[in-house]
């Protein structure tokens, strides 16, 4: 029953409200840190909380679910292929596989496999028999949702073509900015371009700007791995004499494009909004989400908001739950 599934993640919210406040959960962390080194204690506790508030509140499950005819009446094995950039990237999912009532049966990355085996404990520890088995391999599934870059994708379209796919690949966030962005705001902007050292495809890495302005935005602290790439582009863009703003770990340099350095962020001057939703409209399968209170868009967040997704805020913008409860036959 939907109650079943509200019941049993809202008890999981209940349980990692006191995430890394214990030694088991301090001990998780270490270990999953130890097993992606681009993985810090803050970011780990930040993304943990990050799910308990904004997915996993009783409340925020029951209006969710509300829209959808769940549990289906003939559960399918759903194949979850995660990825593993960020801590827990690939929880949503889970959760919604497992809420629409189907069994999900999961790959997670080998860069967050720690902390998705601790989720998939505490959910047995809640429930025994819950819906959540690990993939084996022989194994077989009837649909598949995968995570992964470009290439991961053309791979999961012809291993899977015989079944349902929500297949997703590479994609940036941007940032279109007014001019009359408040501390505040570009406080929350920094926090959309580096929280999780930039990794995620919901952290900004293109700003577009009204002409003339002048760029200064605050750094956080950053992983070591991300200041030694910030050194190398720096050096690099300094021995080609191509210009950039040199922001104190990371640069910005003027262009068309996504960046393809993880320090640098790419910026572009425009006359007229106008330009700019043009630009958006033209680049939207390249894009998961716009930062801004400029201008209207389907997949807007707000300052400081890009890396705390809620339920709705759907990946590659397609509802998955209504192709988990539609589509899946």
């Amino acid at each position: 029953m939907k109650e079943h599934a509200i019941e049993l993640f809202s008890a999981l919210g209940e349980r990692l409200r006191d995430f890394g406040l214990n030694t088991e959960t301090q001990q998780i962390i270490a270990e999953a840190c130890r097993a992606n080194n681009w993985f810090s204690p803050r970011e780990i506790c930040r993304a943990v909380e990050a799910i308990t508030e904004r997915m996993l509140r009783r409340e925020v499950l029951e209006a969710w679910l509300s829209a959808y005819s769940v549990p289906v009446a003939a559960p399918r094995r759903i194949l979850v292929i995660m990825a593993g950039n960020i801590p827990l990237v690939g929880f949503f999912d889970l959760l919604c596989v497992v809420a629409a009532g189907h069994r999900c049966v999961i790959k997670p990355s080998g860069k967050d496999t720690v902390l998705m085996q601790y989720i998939v404990e505490t959910l047995r520890a809640i429930d025994p028999h819950v819906a959540i088995e690990f993939h084996d391999g022989p194994s077989a599934v009837d649909a598949v949702i995968a995570t992964g870059s470009n290439n991961a994708r053309r791979h999961f379209q012809a291993r899977y073509a015989g079944i349902p796919a929500l297949l997703r690949g590479h994609r940036q966030s941007v940032a279109v900015l007014s001019g009359r962005e408040t501390p505040e705001q570009l406080a929350g902007l920094a926090d959309d371009l580096w929280a999780y050292s930039g990794l995620g495809c919901r952290n900004v890495s293109r700003l577009f700007l009204p002409e003339g302005y002048r760029l200064r935005l605050p750094m956080p602290p950053m992983n070591p791995k991300f200041r030694n790439d910030y050194l190398r582009t720096r050096a690099l863009l300094t021995m080609t004499g191509q210009p950039f703003v040199d922001l104190g770990c990371a640069v910005a340099v003027e262009q068309d494009g996504f960046p393809t350095s993880l320090s640098r962020i790419a910026y572009t001057y425009y006359r007229d909004l106008s330009e700019t939703e043009a630009w958006l409209a033209a680049h939207d399968d390249e894009i998961q989400c716009v930062v801004t209170e400029a201008v209207a868009h389907s997949r807007r967040a707000g300052f400081g908001c890009a890396q705390s997704p809620a339920l709705t805020d759907w990946p590659d913008d397609r509802d998955v739950m209504a192709w988990l409860t539609r589509e899946v036959e």
